[in-house]
């Protein structure tokens, strides 16, 4: 949201941006820095914290996507009253929220302020959001039962597993929170989304020709990306990072590899793999015997609060193969934890990209020219992979198991295929 106001800004210096942020019931403040940065630095950029909500005793702090509703539910009357406050002071033009944030449209519909939405993933999904409802009536059963392909409009054929992952079980109450969302996609002013017209114009132009909203209208699309955050804010909130696999100590090593020779692995800030898949991660990467930079978390913890906090830095020796650091340290890097990303895929060594298929992940190696092995994890990242792999054909599938285990032979079949450059991009994988 904050590189949207930056743009909105160029284009309008008299502009003045206010960000509403709600707190959650726990938070690491590792944001904090970085907003202070902000205003210091752009005053017309206003941020207002929301207090923080009350859960009920009830509620299922396990589900972290209903957790996130339900946090976003307590915090309207806040929003409102923050919008109002804002008012007396300033024309509010427009109210801009993130798709999640659908329940204060109601707001500002309420205080005649146009309502828009800013979607943070691809035209691809915001497509199937469009059309969720038409899925949703032609069928009684969830789309993890369904075992078909699914016809969107501007989208390659998708498996109905791959739907983003909180709307697969139609029993799940998150389910029907994404349907009563996306019923005000049509009603929007607008719907503003960090992507560009060459990128996916198959979607783009579904959209706009009203065909995934067959029996309503379709507000107008905006696509203003690539919007890549600063490199400087994910560097200064790790900037005092240190010790072995520091993000310095992984540039410097990068400066001193071959052109394209590295394939570089980060799977996100939520991108945790269990003990035993980092375990065969490792064994694939030394048998490949290519060149890697792999940034490596802890396992995940079962206690979300802990899983969305800071967490401690992982203890590699005991994390990851015995003697597996010594014997690759001549062409591998292992960092802990965090690495600035951006400008690790804007390096010149760096020849491939294993991501989670986060869109700001999958930006930022389109940006770079690197080509990716798709790797999804949670999320519409699934959905992300088969656009990626079918219709763009910028990455190659990362093949699982049933239960998502990905064993250490098609780790390192992928990655030697990035050092080979066999078999890579338009061809079957």
């Amino acid at each position: 949201m904050v590189e949207l106001g930056k743009l909105l800004l160029s284009h309008q210096p008299s502009l003045s941006i206010h960000i509403l942020i709600a707190t959650p019931p726990y938070q690491a403040e590792s944001t904090a820095p970085y907003i202070a940065a902000v205003s210091s630095t752009i005053p017309s950029i206003v941020f207002h914290k929301l207090p923080k909500v009350t859960l009920l005793p009830s509620t299922d702090v396990t589900h972290h996507e209903f957790l996130t509703f339900e946090v976003l539910r307590l915090s309207n009357p806040n929003v409102h009253e923050t919008l109002l406050s804002i008012s007396k002071d300033y024309k509010v033009h427009a109210f801009t929220m993130d798709f999640f944030c659908t329940v204060a449209f109601k707001v500002a519909v309420d205080l005649s302020i146009p309502p828009y939405f800013f979607y943070t993933s691809g035209v691809a999904t915001l497509s199937s959001f469009f059309y969720l409802q038409t899925l949703h009536n032609n069928t009684t059963k969830s789309f993890k039962e369904l075992n078909l392909l699914l016809n969107i409009p501007g989208v390659p054929p998708v498996p109905s597993a791959d739907m983003p992952k909180p709307v697969l079980d139609r029993n799940d109450q998150v389910y029907h929170i994404f349907i009563n969302n996306s019923m005000y996609l049509p009603k929007s002013a607008g719907i503003i989304i960090n992507s560009f017209e060459s990128l996916d114009p198959r979607a783009i132009k579904a959209i706009r020709d009203g065909l995934c909203v067959p029996d309503g209208p379709t507000p107008p699309l905006y696509c203003i990306g690539p919007l890549i955050a600063d490199v400087d804010r994910r560097s200064g909130a790790r900037s005092n990072a240190a010790g072995e696999g520091a993000p310095n100590d992984c540039l410097m090593w990068l400066d001193k590899q071959p052109s394209k020779s590295v394939v570089f692995l980060c799977f996100g800030s939520l991108g945790l793999f269990s003990a035993q898949q980092l375990k065969e991660i490792a064994e694939g990467l030394e048998r490949s015997e290519q060149r890697f930079l792999w940034v490596v978390r802890n396992p995940p913890s079962e206690n979300l609060s802990v899983a969305i906090k800071e967490q401690s830095e992982p203890d590699l020796n005991a994390l990851l193969p015995m003697g597996f650091l010594e014997r690759t340290k001549e062409r591998g890097k292992v960092v802990k934890s965090w690495a600035p990303q951006v400008t690790v895929l804007n390096h010149d060594s760096i020849g491939g990209f294993v991501t989670h298929c986060g869109w700001n992940s999958v930006l930022e190696s389109v940006c770079a020219g690197v080509p990716m092995v798709a790797w999804p994890l949670y999320a519409e990242q699934r959905f992300n992979r088969v656009l990626l792999v079918e219709e763009m054909k910028i990455a190659l599938p990362m093949v699982e198991s049933e239960t998502g285990f990905v064993d250490s032979s098609e780790v390192e079949k992928r990655v030697r295929e990035f050092g080979n450059k066999v078999k890579w991009l338009g061809s079957e994988p």
